[in-house]
């Protein structure tokens, strides 16, 4: 039997929005100079861009995973988890003028339910947007 087609249109879910990915090196080596936030599924990297730099452009996001995370299968698969984590949370608490990198983790990120992996991005994001304690 086959199923029913996809509703479209109207009818059809929302389009998630596409946030513009980091591609270059140098955008990946800026990031983790800056600040990082270690969660249980993921490692959060984030920077604000200085000014001039890709002007009016909301947030960008770049993803990672090493092989310490698996053979090809298994790294795109952690990707793929990470993408979709921030198509949910960076659109809404993501910030303009930052970029954001996201590194999976061995064993976590990709067996990690995926609303624990929501919520750990939404708490690495409040860490790092958090003001610095002065002593």
């Amino acid at each position: 039997m086959n199923a029913p087609a996809p509703a479209t249109g109207a009818e059809g879910p929302a389009p998630r929005a596409r946030l513009p990915v980091l591609k270059k090196r140098r955008e990946f080596l800026a990031a983790a100079r800056a600040r990082r936030q270690h969660a249980d599924s993921l490692i959060l990297q984030a920077r604000r861009r200085p000014e001039g730099e890709a002007e009016g452009q909301g947030p960008r996001i770049g993803y990672t995973c090493s092989k310490k995370v698996g053979n090809a299968v298994a790294r795109n698969r952690a990707k793929r988890r990470l993408r979709a984590a921030a198509a949910a949370v960076l659109t809404e608490a993501g910030r303009d003028g930052w970029d954001y990198v996201l590194i999976g983790r061995e064993g976590a990120t990709a067996a990690r339910p995926f609303p624990l992996l929501l919520e750990d991005l939404r708490e690495a994001l409040a860490r790092i947007h958090a003001p610095k304690a002065r002593a």
